[in-house]
């Protein structure tokens, strides 16, 4: 019965990681055989029997609402992810000031999932208009229980805090690119209040709010699943395409053409509000603005990987930036 801990782990995250180890030896039916760190408040937890995702969450709410969700996605058919599950554990699972719950193990398939191929990409925007398919069908129930998606008033912070920020951020980054990038946010975020009609007509769904790649999971048999549910929220399901389109983008260098021949995307692109939108460099406002907020300049590896996000395809970018702006001439 062993704990694993993660290469350079502190003493303090190893006696922690000890210590929930023993809680669980305690509460669960089967065996403990071994407990490994997957992410903060994630945990493999392999037993004589099975393996499971241990997951953590400040509030008891929290936990149930993933719960209820994931149980009616299964209610309504949607099959492509895991349920949370209570025949392992002898009580409900909280150990100091954390409730965890027990997620069904996704064996993954030999191949990870990435948005480098076309394949890849292509499906998994089948799988999240299936999501928001299914959820259409349930979404007037969480109204009560999950905030409404506003994306106008997360990117106007985001820009915020961006700004705010540049007196770290000019250290790294030469000052006409970040004229750049500031006129892009603000040019985007007027054509997105212009036309925000668009965006309030749309059906509501429950968006998925984090389409990051890795909240795709292929599984052994080559199922595609979709996992990962923190951050969903009631709003018009372009939401989480903008999102979509802004993490392939790059995959696709930064070209209008290909993304328009993406079936569920391409149908938005006669539509200024989501052209606007597009502009909006959300991926590399969030990163310097969690780099500075987690005090992390000094780290010259994530250093590097900002800049490198910031740089790389800036040109690229730059382009696709103007054929938008061309678009709504």
């Amino acid at each position: 019965m062993r704990a694993i801990n993660s290469p350079g782990s502190q003493k303090g995250d190893d006696d922690y990681l000890n210590r929930l180890l023993s809680y669980f030896q305690v509460q669960f039916h089967e065996k403990v055989i071994q407990l490994v760190p997957v992410r903060k408040s994630v945990y493999l937890l392999k037993t004589d029997r099975n393996r499971y995702i241990l997951k953590g969450f400040s509030s008891n709410n929290r936990l149930k609402l993933q719960e209820a969700f994931t149980a009616t996605l299964r209610t309504e058919g949607f099959f492509k992810t895991y349920l949370f599950l209570t025949h392992p554990i002898k009580d409900q699972l909280f150990f100091e000031d954390t409730y965890f719950g027990c997620i069904e193990y996704i064996p993954p398939h030999k191949t990870g999932f990435s948005y480098q191929t076309p394949h890849n990409r292509q499906e998994g925007l089948e799988l999240l208009k299936e999501f928001h398919d299914t959820t259409a069908s349930f979404e007037s129930r969480y109204r009560t229980l999950l905030s409404k998606g506003q994306l106008l008033e997360k990117w106007t912070e985001r820009l915020h805090i961006f700004t705010r920020n540049l007196s770290y951020i000019k250290y790294f980054i030469d000052e006409s690119i970040i004229s750049d990038m500031i006129s892009w946010a603000k040019w985007s975020l007027a054509g997105m209040v212009k036309n925000e009609r668009f965006f309030k007509k749309e059906p509501a769904v429950i968006l998925h709010g984090d389409v990051a790649h890795h909240n795709f999971l292929r599984d052994r048999n080559g199922q595609l699943n979709i996992i990962d549910f923190d951050l969903i929220s009631i709003g018009p399901p372009s939401y989480d395409y903008l999102q979509y389109a802004n993490r392939i983008l790059p995959n696709l260098d930064w070209s209008l053409g290909k993304l328009g021949g993406l079936k569920q995307i391409g149908r938005y692109l006669d539509e200024e509000a989501f052209l606007y939108a597009l502009a909006f460099p959300a991926d590399i406002f969030r990163e310097w603005n969690r780099l500075i907020r987690e005090k992390s300049y000094n780290d010259q590896a994530k250093i590097r990987q900002v800049i490198d996000l910031t740089i790389n395809q800036f040109y690229l970018r730059k382009k696709f930036i103007s054929q938008l702006q061309e678009k709504v001439k």
